[in-house]
């Protein structure tokens, strides 16, 4: 059975090769109406675009890379689902790629390991530094999300950490709460997140009149839920008097409200706990977990489209985006009755 071709489709819609084109590139200007007859057409004939053709002509293949740490982080697995569905909506299928947090495999992506294989590439880094990434970066296009440092040159999309954090810590003075514990500084960590959250809780404790104590910002070994709660358990066994906790992510969140079920404390009753990320564990958790949102769908369309900018020829220094966030509250931060 010979291969369905553009020009069928076109004869049997009853329009320009040309219109179905536009179609198939998802372009935004074709009214809903012609859409519909072309895509018709489309699932009638089974027709499927030819790849190869496409990167002949267009020297693009609609594919973009997203690379990132790693996969079962629930934060990154959001990102990853927001990106591919504000890529879909312009017309681009995204590939997926882990960096374990591996300075060698990060420096690959900046390289253009996926060069010929990407139109762009969009890229949280947790261990290359500003100059390499100004260093290595390629012809590729290319967005950077997150808190590390950022060159000039390069696009980049995050929220305000540090407004964030102190919005979360002033939420938990304004419940009354004065011995604020953050979980917590992960030996090694590179990256810019850790830093602006710490920033923003010790500027809010300031604010407010409270003397920072250097026990309470809780060290921590690994990024695991089981570190964090090792390093709470160790800190309250210690004589650390604490109520009110303010946690690097929703997995340091859970592992927090297992360090204090071991040791026989009630959240949020003697204990009131925040997350960061608004991941699906804030929801389940029991008490489920007041936590920093991120607006993903926000995330992801602004990187989208400023990588899209850059496929089709913008030039110029690097923008940067801030995207939204808002507290939701849940039962670990809820007030006393």
């Amino acid at each position: 059975m010979s291969r369905v071709k553009l020009t069928d489709v076109a004869k049997l819609a009853g329009v320009s090769t040309k219109t179905v084109s536009n179609v198939v590139h998802n372009y935004q200007h074709v009214t809903p109406q012609m859409r519909s007859r072309v895509q018709e057409a489309i699932d009638l004939l089974g027709y499927k675009p030819n790849l190869t053709a496409r990167r002949l002509v267009t020297g693009r293949t609609g594919m973009i890379a997203l690379a990132f740490p790693e996969t079962n982080h629930p934060y990154f697995s959001m990102i990853a689902a927001a990106i591919v569905n504000a890529a879909e909506d312009r017309g681009y299928r995204v590939l997926i790629e882990q960096t374990d947090s591996k300075v060698e495999s990060e420096q690959a992506v900046l390289r253009d390991r996926e060069a010929g294989l990407v139109d762009g590439v969009i890229f949280q880094p947790s261990r290359v530094t500003s100059l390499q990434i100004s260093q290595l970066q390629r012809d590729t296009p290319l967005v950077l999300l997150g808190e590390a440092a950022i060159p000039l040159t390069v696009d980049h999309v995050m929220i305000d950490n540090v407004v964030a954090a102190k919005v979360a810590t002033k939420h938990l003075i304004d419940l009354g709460c004065r011995r604020i514990a953050f979980l917590g500084a992960v030996d090694g960590d590179q990256g810019g997140a850790t830093v602006r959250r710490l920033n923003g809780y010790q500027e809010a404790l300031s604010e407010a009149g409270i003397v920072e104590d250097s026990e309470l910002v809780l060290k921590v070994a690994y990024f695991a839920p089981e570190d964090a709660k090792e390093s709470l358990v160790k800190a309250i066994r210690s004589g650390t008097k604490i109520d009110g906790i303010l946690c690097r992510d929703d997995r340091f969140a859970v592992g927090a409200l297992q360090a204090l079920r071991q040791l026989g404390l009630e959240s949020p009753e003697q204990v009131k706990v925040v997350g960061w990320d608004n991941s699906e564990l804030s929801q389940y958790s029991n008490p489920s977990l007041t936590s920093i949102a991120p607006d993903m769908l926000e995330l992801a369309k602004t990187a989208i489209g400023l990588l899209v900018d850059r496929i089709e020829g913008h030039k110029g220094v690097g923008r940067h985006r801030i995207v939204p966030f808002g507290l939701k509250i849940r039962e670990s931060t809820a007030p006393k009755s």
